[in-house]
């Protein structure tokens, strides 16, 4: 809850908001009514470029979970980010997969708020907008952050996900 919304937050938005405040990160943690499952729904609410939707998306990498996060514009390139990053294999994960690495849903989940650290990487497209914006730990929240933040929240390395 804020002061300019007095709904209570979830217990996952509450993890990933007592996680940003561990980090010091600012408490920018807000609804989005109707909710923002997907990046396009996110940038209509917020007037946003869909571009500048952080989208954290959970695919296994030789069968461990990797949290990418990438920007609402593009698809994530698997084999390409495979090559890079030396996996033979990255395959999206089912939904039980992200709940278990995760403890959110598909839909809502966050870069950080997870049971355990996850190996992340960010896409460098991101670095471009000077507000990103990604899921809350439900389908409608999310906090506002930028690039170099988000980095320094999740340790994630810098490479190029999609083609």
């Amino acid at each position: 809850m804020t002061e300019a919304d007095p709904t209570p937050f979830s217990r996952r938005t509450e993890t990933v908001r007592t996680a940003l405040a561990a980090a010091g990160h600012p408490d920018t943690v807000r609804f989005v009514p109707g909710g923002a499952a997907t990046a396009a729904e996110a940038a209509a609410a917020l007037g946003c470029e869909v571009g500048a939707i952080a989208n954290s998306l959970v695919f296994l990498a030789d069968g461990a979970p990797l949290l990418v996060l990438s920007s609402g514009r593009h698809r994530v390139d698997t084999a390409g980010l495979a090559e890079r990053l030396g996996y033979g294999r990255i395959t999206r994960a089912k939904p039980d997969d992200v709940a278990a690495a995760t403890g959110q849903v598909i839909g809502g989940v966050s870069p950080v708020g997870h049971p355990a650290p996850l190996v992340t990487v960010i896409d460098e497209s991101l670095r471009q907008y000077p507000d990103l914006y990604a899921a809350a730990g439900t389908h409608d929240t999310i906090f506002r952050t930028d690039f170099d933040a988000l980095v320094a929240l999740t340790g994630a390395g810098i490479v190029r996900t999609s083609e």
